[in-house]
C-alpha cells in the first residue's frame, strides 16, 4: 500500500511539475529569399490539410515572416466552445530567411486561452499538433517554461493582467457593424496598421483579425526585435469580436505569454508598448482610447 501511495504522489508531483514552452522548432527549409522560404513552408502545411489564411512580413524585421493557417477539426472544436476561444483559432508559423522554421506549441497557448474549457478541445489540440509535427517536424520546444497548472491563470507578476482581463475596445449595434468597422479601418491603415488575416463566423457571431502594427516608433518591428525576434510566431497581434463587442488582450499579458522568460529590465525597456499597442487596437476598432489613469 505504501508503494502504491508513493507512486500516486510521484505521479501527481510529476504532473504539477510539468512545464510547457510556447514554440516548437521545426525542420529547416532551404534558405534564401524570404518569400521563397515561406512558400516552401506553406507547401508542407497545405499538403497536410492546413489552409493558409495570411502572410505577415513585419515592418522592421526584414528577415522574418509569419504564415497563418487554420485546420478544420481544430477550428470546429474552438468554435464549439465559442466566446473568447475565437482568439486561439489562427495557428502561426514563424520563418526566417535562413530557412529556420518554428510554430506555436498549441497545448501551451490553448491551455492559456481556453482555461477551464481546455479539456473540451484537448483531442483536437493533440490531433492538430500531430499534423503540425508531420508537416514541419517536431524539434525542441523553446521560449521559456511555464508550469501547466499556471497557464489558465497566467500573468507575468502580481498586479498584472490575466487572460480574463481582456480589453473591451468598443461596443457596436450588432456583429455585422463590428466586422465592417474593423475591416474598413484595416483597409484604411488606421494607426499605421494593416490586416494580416481574418476569420469570421457569422452563425456564431465570432471573428478574429490579425493586425500588423507598422508604426516605426511603436510597432512590432521596434519592440519585438528588442526582446527577441526568435519568437516571431508570436506575431501578429489580434482583435477579436464576440457578438457586438470588440476586444484585445492586454499587452502585458499577451507579450508575457509569448515571451515568458522575459527579464524585468527587458520588459521595462518596452514599457510603452502595451499602451501604444492598445491605442492602435482601439483606433482600428473605431473606439476612443483612454490612457491608463485617465
Amino acid at each position: 500500500m505504501k508503494r502504491v501511495l508513493a507512486g500516486v504522489v510521484l505521479a501527481v508531483f510529476s504532473l504539477l511539475a510539468h512545464a510547457l514552452q510556447p514554440y516548437v522548432t521545426a525542420d529547416k527549409v532551404a534558405g534564401g529569399d524570404l518569400k521563397a522560404v515561406m512558400a516552401a513552408a506553406e507547401r508542407k502545411l497545405t499538403a497536410e490539410g492546413f489552409a493558409v489564411i495570411g502572410q505577415h512580413l513585419p515592418a522592421g524585421l526584414p528577415q522574418h515572416g509569419v504564415i497563418v493557417v487554420t485546420e478544420p477539426g481544430f477550428s470546429a472544436a474552438l468554435l464549439q466552445i465559442g466566446g473568447s476561444a475565437v482568439v486561439g483559432l489562427p495557428i502561426r508559423v514563424g520563418v526566417k530567411a535562413d530557412g529556420t522554421v518554428s510554430y506555436l506549441n498549441l497545448e501551451y497557448w490553448q491551455r492559456a486561452f481556453l482555461r477551464q474549457d481546455y479539456a473540451k478541445a484537448e483531442a483536437a489540440v493533440k490531433a492538430t499538433t500531430a499534423k503540425l509535427q508531420k508537416a514541419l517536424g517536431a524539434g525542441k520546444a523553446f521560449g521559456g517554461d511555464v508550469k501547466v497548472e499556471n497557464l489558465p491563470t497566467y500573468r507575468y507578476m502580481a498586479g498584472m493582467e490575466r487572460f480574463a482581463d481582456k480589453t473591451e475596445l468598443k461596443t457596436y449595434g450588432n456583429f455585422d457593424e463590428a466586422v465592417k468597422t474593423i475591416r474598413d479601418n484595416l483597409v484604411k491603415n488606421v494607426a499605421k496598421t494593416a490586416k494580416v488575416y481574418e476569420i469570421v463566423n457569422v452563425e456564431k457571431k465570432l471573428a478574429v483579425f490579425g493586425v500588423a502594427t507598422n508604426d516605426a516608433e511603436n510597432g512590432e518591428g521596434w519592440w519585438a526585435k528588442k526582446i527577441g525576434s526568435d519568437h516571431i510566431a508570436a506575431l501578429p497581434w489580434e482583435i477579436f469580436v464576440v457578438d457586438n463587442k470588440a476586444y484585445a488582450l492586454f499587452g502585458r499579458y499577451r507579450t508575457a505569454l509569448a515571451w515568458p522568460e522575459l527579464g524585468m529590465f527587458q520588459f521595462m525597456g518596452i514599457s510603452s508598448h502595451p499602451d501604444s499597442t492598445a491605442e492602435m487596437m482601439t483606433k482600428v476598432a473605431g473606439g476612443t482610447y483612454s490612457a491608463p489613469g485617465n
